[in-house]
């Protein structure tokens, strides 16, 4: 029997469980709005450590032990880790997995990386080609601005439009075992450039890539929007949450008005200076791990559709004026 939906998405028979969730964020973070929903908060971007790039690996290794640890797992028992980051060549993840030392595929789907590392996951434990995995991702502002934009020192004035890059690490343990909030189906998204150059437009750039794999999950699961208690996208900001809800309804007579939000808009206050909201790979994973995991395990969300969304640009492809392509997947996690 086929386990595909339609043109673009899976399901999942075994109904893989994420068992335990774990975060970290920075002292900017954890002055927002969801602060009472964080493991740990750092006092400061370096946490001690000689750079920022190594403060991101610190996290990501934190968040992936404290998972196994508050799923009553050792770190021995996780069969394989799927993580990834913005730096270049998966730096943060790949010295995080040095220490963890257990096996690892890297990941790259920029601020999708979440979501798509809890798809392959669900995958593997569908598959029964493991029992316990770890999907994790980590981000840091000021590595993100070294590598993307300017060095913080030079103060360079942001834009409106512009996001600021999460501070943070979150971590998950999908098993094959458990009475867990369970991921149900999955959408794989495509790759969908509509020409944005500008690398602050993220938001808008990303729109078209979760609309479209929003309208083709629904269809795919043959279901309405309101089949969810909830849906959320990743780090679209303010601006692209709204084109988010306008492409949908011109493009597909689809209102998600009622029960759509963005974690890019969740994670900062409007007195935090941070403009459209937030964005990279922690946005989705902080949030999730934090807020929407805790509402799924009280019952106050049963259904939850999770839209990962993630810019495809580097630095090379930005200085040689390529667009920014936007990619999104999703999953769908049920009571």
């Amino acid at each position: 029997m086929s386990k595909k939906l339609g043109e673009q998405s899976l399901i999942f028979e075994t109904q893989p469980k994420i068992i335990s969730t774990a975060n970290i964020v920075g002292p900017l973070e954890g002055k927002g709005p969801l602060k009472e929903f964080y493991d740990f908060i750092l006092k400061d971007n370096l946490n001690n450590l000689d750079s920022w790039e190594k403060a991101e690996s610190y996290m990501l290794e934190w968040a992936v032990k404290k998972a196994a640890e508050k799923g009553y797992k050792t770190i021995d028992d996780i069969d394989i880790m799927f993580a990834g980051d913005l730096l270049n060549q998966l730096m943060s993840s790949h010295f995080a997995a040095r220490q963890l030392a257990r096996p690892f595929l890297g990941l790259y789907g920029a601020c999708s990386t979440l979501v798509e590392g809890m798809i392959i996951g669900s995958v593997f434990i569908e598959g029964s080609f493991a029992s316990n995995v770890i999907s994790a991702v980590s981000s840091h502002h000021d590595a993100a601005e070294r590598q993307y934009r300017f060095p913080t020192e030079l103060g360079t004035q942001r834009p409106p439009i512009s996001q600021w890059t999460v501070t943070g690490s979150g971590a998950m343990v999908i098993s094959n075992t458990g009475e867990s909030p369970k991921i149900t189906t999955a959408t794989v998204g495509k790759v969908i450039d509509m020409g944005i150059k500008d690398a602050n437009a993220m938001g808008p750039a990303m729109a078209p890539a979760a609309a479209d794999t929003i309208r083709q999950h629904l269809q795919d699961t043959d279901r309405l929007p309101n089949y969810y208690d909830m849906i959320y996208t990743g780090d679209l900001g303010k601006i692209g949450k709204a084109l988010v809800i306008d492409l949908l309804k011109e493009k597909g007579n689809i209102d998600i008005t009622s029960n759509y939000e963005d974690c890019g808009c969740l994670i900062y206050s409007e007195d935090q200076d941070t403009h459209s909201g937030a964005s990279g790979c922690a946005s989705s994973a902080i949030t999730f791990t934090g807020y929407i995991y805790q509402k799924l395990l009280k019952n106050t969300l049963k259904k939850v559709l999770l839209v990962g969304t993630g810019s495809l640009h580097s630095p090379t492809s930005y200085l040689q004026r390529e667009s920014l392509p936007g990619i999104a997947h999703a999953v769908s996690i049920e009571i």
